[in-house]
C-alpha cells in the first residue's frame, strides 16, 4: 500500500510538472504574438530564465489587454478577477488559468511577491478611470506599470539558479529606471493611440494636439537619463542576461533616436517603430561581442 501511495504521489507530481510546462508554453505564445522587441531579448536568455520572463510578460500583457483592448463595462471586474487569480496562483500550486499558473510558478521560483504585483494592478486599474495625470499620479502609475515589472525581471535574472533572495538595492534601482524608460518611450510612440483611441494623456501638462519639438526633446532627455542609469547596473547581471538586456536597450535607444528625429506633429499622428531586421542585427552583434570578450579573458 505504501509503495502504491508513493507511485501515486510521484505520478501526481509528474503531471503537475507537465502542466507547468504546458502553462509556460501557453505564456510563451503571448510574447511571440505581441512583442518582437522583448521576444528577441527573451530568446537570448538561458531557457529557465526565458520561461520565467515569458510568464511575466504574459501576465502583464493580459492585464493590459483588459484595460486597453477590451475596455468593456465589466473591465474593472475582469481585472479584479484576474488579479485574484494571479495572487492565488502565486500562493498555491495550481490554477486553471494557464497564464496565471505560469506566473505563479515563476513568482515562487524567484521571489516575486504581491509587493510587486499589487502596485502593477493598481496602475492597470487607474487606466480605467484616470484620463489625465498630474506629477504625483504619473509617478505612481509608472512605478506600478513599469518599475515593479523591471524588478520582477531582475528577480528572474538573479534568482533563477539560486532561488528567492533579496534584490541588491543598486541593481533594483537600475531595473526600475529601465522599466520607467521603456514605459515612457512607449508613451511617446503611442501618443496618437493614447489620445485618439483611448482618450488618455499620460505625461503631465502634455497635449498631443499641441505637442512641440521642445517638449519632445525634454521627454527624450528624461528617457535617456533613465537608460544611462540602467546601463550602469548591467555588470550586476549574469552574462547572458546582460547581453539580452543590452539588446533591448539598444532597440529602445534606436526607437528613442527615431522619436527625437520625428517632428512633433508627425509624432502625434503616427506610431514610430524599429524594423525587425535592425533588432536582429543588435542581437547578433551583442552576442558576438560577448563571445569575443569571453574568449579574450
Amino acid at each position: 500500500m505504501s509503495g502504491s501511495r508513493r507511485r501515486v504521489a510521484h505520478d501526481n507530481e509528474t503531471s503537475l510538472i507537465q502542466y507547468d510546462e504546458a502553462a509556460q508554453a501557453a505564456a510563451a505564445q503571448v510574447i511571440r504574438r505581441y512583442s518582437t522587441s522583448f521576444g528577441v531579448g527573451a530568446r537570448m536568455l538561458p531557457r529557465p530564465m526565458r520561461r520565467h520572463i515569458e510568464s511575466i510578460y504574459a501576465m502583464v500583457r493580459i492585464a493590459d489587454e483588459v484595460v486597453d483592448t477590451y475596455r468593456g463595462a465589466d473591465a474593472g471586474a475582469a481585472l479584479d478577477g484576474f488579479e485574484a487569480t494571479v495572487t492565488g496562483a502565486m500562493a498555491g500550486r495550481f490554477s486553471t488559468d494557464v497564464v496565471a499558473h505560469a506566473f505563479g510558478v515563476t513568482a515562487r521560483a524567484v521571489g516575486i511577491t504581491t509587493a510587486m504585483t499589487g502596485p502593477f494592478f493598481a496602475s492597470m486599474r487607474a487606466d480605467l478611470t484616470v484620463a489625465e495625470h498630474d506629477d504625483e499620479s504619473f509617478a505612481r502609475y509608472v512605478y506600478g506599470s513599469a518599475e515593479v515589472v523591471g524588478e520582477m525581471c531582475l528577480a528572474v535574472f538573479l534568482n533563477t539558479e539560486s532561488g528567492p533572495a533579496p534584490l541588491p538595492s543598486d541593481a533594483s534601482e537600475g531595473a526600475r529606471r529601465l522599466g520607467a524608460a521603456y514605459q515612457k518611450v512607449n508613451f511617446l510612440r503611442d501618443l496618437a493611440t493614447d489620445a485618439g483611441e483611448l482618450g488618455r494623456s499620460y505625461f503631465p501638462g502634455i497635449d498631443a494636439a499641441t505637442l512641440t519639438n521642445t517638449q519632445v526633446a525634454e521627454l527624450v532627455a528624461d528617457c535617456r537619463a533613465d537608460i544611462d542609469a540602467a546601463r550602469a547596473c548591467l555588470p550586476a547581471l549574469p552574462r547572458r542576461a546582460s547581453v539580452a538586456v543590452s539588446t533591448t536597450i539598444d532597440i529602445y535607444t534606436r526607437l528613442l533616436d527615431t522619436i527625437a528625429d520625428t517632428d512633433a506633429k508627425d509624432l502625434a499622428r503616427r506610431r514610430v517603430r524599429v524594423p525587425n531586421t535592425t533588432k536582429l542585427v543588435f542581437a547578433a552583434r551583442n552576442t558576438w561581442d560577448a563571445r569575443r570578450a569571453g574568449e579574450s579573458r
